[in-house]
């Protein structure tokens, strides 16, 4: 971004700059549609490799600001939520920010944000978004 647009658009927000592959929605909606086909959920540290961070807490807040934008876009095209399919390494599930924002609470669900309850819910709604993407890639959409 040069510096006459940054004046124009405001300071510039050292952890997610606008040109940064954080922000990108395509590069990140492409990857997480790239698991879906493959069947498989994503890791926050292994989303932030594939855009060329380290996993850290600013970058992930950051990457999930994307991750929102991606699923309101997703939401009004009629598609499932792609944020589902990014969990944390160490029990599978998606971080607080997805059970207490747009995620878990829009669909319904009202029960604990880890163990096994949670963990059901959140297969079975990475299940839907497996089986849609596949359909879609199988179909040439």
């Amino acid at each position: 971004m040069g510096k006459a647009r940054a004046a124009i658009d405001g300071p510039v927000d050292p952890v997610s700059p606008p040109d940064d592959a954080l922000a990108d929605v395509a590069r990140v909606r492409a990857i997480l549609i790239e698991a879906a086909i493959a069947g498989e959920a994503i890791s926050y540290s292994h989303l932030l490799a594939q855009l060329g961070h380290r996993f850290t807490r600013p970058k992930m807040r950051a990457v999930c600001k994307t991750l929102d934008a991606i699923d309101l876009a997703g939401r009004a095209a009629g598609e499932p939520e792609l944020a589902v399919l990014v969990v944390r390494e160490s029990d599978g599930l998606p971080g607080q920010g997805w059970w207490v924002g747009d995620g878990a609470m829009l669909l319904g669900y009202d029960g604990p944000w880890t163990g096994i309850e949670a963990l059901r819910f959140v297969r079975g709604l990475q299940a839907e978004v497996f089986a849609y993407w596949r359909a879609r890639d199988a179909g040439g959409a």
